[in-house]
């Protein structure tokens, strides 16, 4: 029997996402179709900076099969500056692997963006040297030089998931988050 999650964030507001991923100009299609699917399927809202490497048009999501993109909680913006406004105070994360802290050594909450460069340059230099106390990066062996996109913000969200559960800001019952309070005992 397939089951499915429902996340939502405990004391969140209604409708609102409890993770927001940023790209930052991604380039390869189907790294971005894997995360839109990701984002679909944990109930998180998706953000895109311009330019974009693809077409995302009806017709292009249509022919590259995804059926999932019409539940996609997308939003465009023309540039860094456009998003910043756009989502106003968030708070934000950026995942670098020029970071010299994890992301396991922060405390994220309900709501936060994690905020990715795209894949073959990542973040450009005046964008974290603005937010340096905010970059963050995955662990690896030294050496390595970087994770596939999809795959880090697949690890970046379902950590923030397993975070928030921890600290009480959601719920889980049989592979399910739900929206009931954290307070609530297991059956």
């Amino acid at each position: 029997m397939r089951r499915r999650l429902n996340i939502c964030a405990s004391n969140a507001r209604v409708g609102e996402p409890f993770a927001h991923v940023v790209l930052h100009q991604p380039e390869i299609p189907n790294n971005t179709g894997t995360i839109g699917r990701t984002c679909v399927a944990l109930g998180c809202r998706l953000h895109l900076i311009h330019p974009l490497g693809f077409d995302i048009d009806e017709r292009a999501c249509r022919r590259a099969g995804l059926d999932y993109w019409p539940r996609l909680d997308l939003r465009e913006h023309d540039d860094w500056v456009g998003y910043c406004q756009a989502s106003g105070g968030a708070r934000r994360w950026l995942l670098t692997t020029k970071a010299e802290r994890s992301l396991f050594d922060v405390a994220t909450k309900p709501g936060d963006h994690f905020v990715f460069g795209c894949e073959t340059r990542g973040l450009p230099d005046e964008i974290l040297e603005a937010n340096a106390e905010a970059l963050v990066a995955l662990p690896m062996q030294p050496g390595e030089r970087s994770l596939n996109l999809s795959v880090s913000v697949g690890a970046v969200l379902y950590s923030h998931v397993r975070y928030l559960i921890e600290m009480g800001e959601l719920t889980s019952r049989n592979a399910r988050i739900s929206p009931e309070s954290a307070n609530t005992a297991s059956p």
